[in-house]
């Protein structure tokens, strides 16, 4: 639309390595490659460590990142995917219920940038993957490393064993 425009934050600098997991579902592989590619060059201007799965479906990424959550050592997650409306009510169910996975996940502490494109039709796809038009998969990619950088700047300082934060609490 004319005279729309959007901001963009600065891309956070991080003074330790950041290591970031990319899940995506590439039931339209063109569409997922597109994404993984704007989400690859937006970690890698910022250094990150990458590793990359892929999952079934739009279903499975947030399963995928909640087990990585748990019991890998990442410091966000990138969750890519499309889901593009069809004669059914599945595509409600699966835009709702991976969303809505993706959020609590975050609530619970998990650095996440949602990548998963809820469209009409394989154009508007194609155009929001496209890392030179609208560039979701940088722009997931840029979300999770906003938030890693927040919950950096907000963690606890570890003073080490044998120091209280406060003394005043001995």
């Amino acid at each position: 639309m004319a005279g729309q425009s959007h901001y963009v934050l600065e891309r956070p600098k991080f003074d330790a390595p950041v290591k970031v997991l990319i899940v995506v579902a590439p039931y339209y592989k063109d569409i997922a490659d597109d994404m993984v590619a704007g989400a690859r060059a937006e970690l890698s201007h910022a250094g990150a460590e990458v590793d990359l799965i892929e999952v079934p479906g739009a279903l499975e990424v947030p399963t995928a990142i909640r087990i990585a959550f748990d019991l890998a050592d990442f410091d966000g997650f990138v969750a890519l995917g499309c889901v593009i409306r069809g004669e059914t009510t599945h595509y409600d169910t699966v835009c709702n219920d991976s969303s809505r996975a993706l959020q609590l996940l975050g609530l619970d502490g998990a650095c996440i940038g949602n990548g998963i494109l809820t469209v009409e039709n394989y154009e508007q796809a194609a155009v929001r993957a496209d890392p030179e038009a609208q560039n979701k998969g940088g722009g997931a990619a840029a979300a999770a490393l906003h938030l890693i950088a927040l919950t950096r700047k907000y963690a606890p300082k570890d003073l080490g064993v044998g120091f209280a934060k406060d003394a005043s609490t001995l």
